[in-house]
């Protein structure tokens, strides 16, 4: 009798946990996850507007890319500042301003007329997204501890392909369907209305969100226990946690080393993709827009295979380097079949599964070995360093094309960085990211 007591309330345990973690993660992760669509497409939608806006006020290809990049530069200097600031007024609040202040700045795009106001829009863009990521990953370590989190940041990341699927169809719609409607070019009413979301969704964050577990008053004091207990207990076995562990750590910017290189291959698709299938042959706008859903659908498939994989067999770095290959070569495969916009789109397609997953994947890293302030601190790090090849990249690849009339060299270099970023990860011992 006393085995089948036991049983019973190890089901019941297992069985509470279940549905307390399946609460906070319908609570919880759609509203985010929207946050992180808008928020990215917001961020690139500068790649679709490029279609006309470089013609209409004379820009060159370097103007643009430079233009996509200087937004990582404000990212990176207000990064790592704006989560110190997060970890004083708390996550709510902080992600509430992030998203009105970029929605507002998002808009004011529509005005661009010249190659400085354009720098300027894209560098403040950049500071008021900053810690947006890093923000939403720490406030994830507060509700889920690592065993439940793979699936939850998982979803969470789905937001760059889901921007894609969506995004694409949407902004190509925008600017060949509005196009010279009251006076304004597709391009400045695709910011406008891309820009509204950002802004509705930021004010619903102070009134949907909650700062701790003990606030959330849809959770049983029960499950708050629960919760509560599950992310201590895991915080005790975690290395590093103060603030200056997660700045200064050697193992916090070995890691954000690696994510330069898959950052550099994100960029690279997110800014370009739109370009490239123009030039294999195709120039509506919405046709564009379209054939762009084609690569992050397979990316968001393939993301979320790979991911439930990872969780599976508690392997992290041959699921991280695969990925980066896979786009490396996909790159590579566009390159060789740029005109012709099957081969091209198919080898984008690969590229865009590959490097779509690495990032997911990696943000599997950072709370492996953090925990608390190290936590945040240490995401907004590697996030910040990732963000530096967000200048490089798009800025490169512009470069390249004013030059050589042909993107083909910025591509092939962004493809390396990819192997590179590969073979730093198999480098490291398994048991630092096999967690």
């Amino acid at each position: 009798m006393v085995i089948k007591s036991e049983y019973a309330d190890s089901q019941q345990l297992i069985f509470t946990e279940k549905t307390t973690y399946s609460k906070v993660f319908w609570r919880l992760l759609p509203f985010l996850l929207s946050c992180y669509i808008v928020s990215y497409l917001d961020r690139v939608n500068v790649g679709f507007a490029k279609l006309q806006m470089l013609d209409d006020l004379g820009f060159s290809e370097a103007v643009y890319g430079l233009g996509a990049g200087v937004f990582f530069i404000g990212y990176v200097i207000f990064e790592v500042p704006s989560n110190m600031v997060m970890m004083r007024v708390g996550p709510k609040l902080w992600i509430c301003r992030i998203m009105i202040t970029w929605g507002i700045i998002s808009a004011l795009m529509a005005v661009v007329t010249t190659p400085t106001s354009f720098y300027l829009l894209r560098f403040l863009l950049g500071a008021a997204e900053a810690g947006f990521i890093p923000a939403v990953l720490y406030y994830l370590t507060l509700w889920f501890p690592t065993s439940q989190r793979g699936k939850a940041t998982a979803i969470f990341m789905t937001g760059i392909p889901l921007s894609g699927v969506l995004g694409g169809p949407l902004s190509g719609w925008i600017i060949s369907g509005l196009h010279e409607h009251g006076g304004m070019a597709g391009w400045q009413w695709m910011f406008i209305l891309e820009a509204i979301p950002a802004i509705l969704l930021g004010i619903m964050c102070y009134f949907y969100l909650n700062n701790s577990v003990d606030s959330a008053d849809w959770l049983t004091e029960q499950e708050k226990a629960m919760i509560k207990a599950d992310v201590a207990r895991e915080a005790k076995e975690k290395p590093l946690h103060s603030t200056r562990d997660g700045l200064v750590n050697p193992k916090v910017w070995m890691l954000s080393g690696i994510y330069f290189f898959f950052t550099m291959g994100l960029y690279g698709i997110s800014f370009w993709l739109p370009s490239i299938i123009r030039e294999s042959g195709i120039k509506d706008p919405l046709t564009v827009g379209l054939l762009t859903a084609i690569p992050y659908t397979g990316a968001l498939v393939f993301m979320v295979l790979v991911g439930r994989s990872s969780d599976r067999a508690k392997e992290r770095r041959w699921h991280l380097a695969a990925p980066a290959i896979l786009g490396a070569i996909g790159l590579v495969i566009s390159i060789i079949y740029s005109h012709n916009t099957t081969g091209a789109l198919i080898a984008m397609t690969v590229a865009a599964m590959g490097i779509l997953t690495c990032i997911p994947q990696f943000y599997t890293l950072p709370p492996a070995i953090l925990s608390g302030a190290a936590a945040a601190m240490g995401l907004a790090i590697a996030n910040s360093v990732g963000s530096v090849a967000g200048f490089v990249s798009p800025y490169l690849i512009g470069w390249v094309k004013d030059a050589t009339g042909s993107t083909d060299i910025g591509v092939s270099v962004v493809a390396v960085a990819l192997l590179i970023g590969a073979g730093l990860v198999l480098a490291q011992p398994a048991r630092l990211l096999n967690r």
